[in-house]
């Protein structure tokens, strides 16, 4: 941040310090105002066709289908900061659920060590993304591409048609309700501590490397940054949490599918588009990934409401990207305007 930037935000009238916080944060802000308006949509829909509000039921129910793209966002989200991209993910989704439901049994040392296995496998798929993009200077979408190729091959080994079982335990503490807590919906908590852990990693330096990397590579390395190892740890997360998006999914579906990560590489790109991160490193945070992901599941909701055809989901869901891009181009544009101008 520049010396003008922190006192900008440090000093002057609760007004300016509005203002300021609302220029830095614009394309956030407009994702949070679409969310809301989607959220209200829906619910109007709801009730028009329903004669209720939506209950406890539907928005558990938005929360576990979210939650699984909403890890994959996360983890797409870390390496588009770099100006990267992670095609892979729904390779990894496909193996990490695909051996969740093979290999897991219901007691509680399975659950765990299976669940390592999981995170660890999606770990090690995102480090040797970040190896050959970092250390041997391959593209990003071609390195992932092959990549998901790999992933999507093991996974049919693996689990050659759906089925296998996750155990009712990890499906209740994944995507069941507390009725200590008002039946609140165990994703709501799962979401509430990725925000936590959201806000103490964009305090670490390995955070400000990433950001540093999607601004300006070179003049990153010129002061000091890590770039190849903040790189490496980039693509490593990343995989990671593409990891426990198939290990949520299984949860979720109460089995493996390892064909069913097809969707979750748009899906996460898209989220993130959605969620105002630029596709040129950078700018953005994993805050409007998950809001992104949910726009996306609300989305489709809003249609079923709506009594639209099924088929035409992906077509308003591409709709709905194409203008994500056309609005973070014009705010980009707007935001570089405003800038000039303030310096002159």
């Amino acid at each position: 941040m520049s010396t003008t930037a922190s006192r900008a935000s440090g000093s002057g009238s609760p007004r300016v310090r509005l203002r300021y916080y609302t220029a830095q944060n614009t394309p956030l802000l407009l994702t949070v105002g679409v969310l809301a308006g989607m959220v209200a949509l829906y619910v109007v829909l709801f009730v028009l066709r329903n004669g209720r509000a939506p209950g406890g039921f539907e928005l558990s129910t938005t929360v576990s289908s979210t939650m699984s793209s909403g890890l994959a966002a996360i983890g797409q989200t870390l390496v588009v900061l770099t100006g990267g991209i992670d095609l892979s993910v729904g390779g990894v989704v496909d193996v990490t659920n695909a051996v969740a439901a093979q290999m897991m049994v219901d007691n509680p040392a399975s659950i765990v060590l299976v669940s390592v296995l999981a995170l660890l496998i999606g770990a090690g798929a995102g480090l040797l993304n970040g190896l050959l993009v970092a250390y041997g200077r391959l593209q990003p979408i071609i390195v992932t591409l092959a990549t998901l190729a790999i992933w999507q091959g093991i996974a049919l080994l693996v689990l050659p048609s759906a089925g296998g079982a996750i155990p009712p335990t990890l499906t209740n503490l994944l995507s069941g309700t507390i009725p200590a807590l008002f039946n609140l919906p165990c994703g709501l908590v799962v979401l509430g501590l990725l925000l936590l852990g959201w806000q103490f990693l964009r305090r670490t330096s390995f955070l400000v490397s990433l950001y540093a990397i999607g601004n300006d590579e070179r003049a990153a390395r010129a002061n000091g940054t890590p770039v190849l190892r903040a790189k490496v740890g980039a693509y490593t997360l990343g995989g990671l949490f593409a990891g426990a998006a198939g290990l949520y999914f299984a949860a979720v579906n109460t089995g493996g599918d390892a064909t069913a990560g097809n969707s979750f590489t748009l899906t996460s790109i898209a989220a993130v588009v959605v969620g105002g991160l630029s596709l040129f490193g950078g700018r953005g945070s994993a805050v409007g990934a998950l809001a992104g992901a949910f726009i996306l599941t609300l989305l489709i909701n809003v249609l079923f409401v709506a009594g639209a055809n099924p088929q035409l989901q992906d077509f308003f869901q591409g709709l709905l990207l194409i203008l994500a891009v056309a609005a973070s181009t014009l705010v980009r544009w707007l935001l570089q305007r405003r800038r000039q101008a303030t310096s002159s």
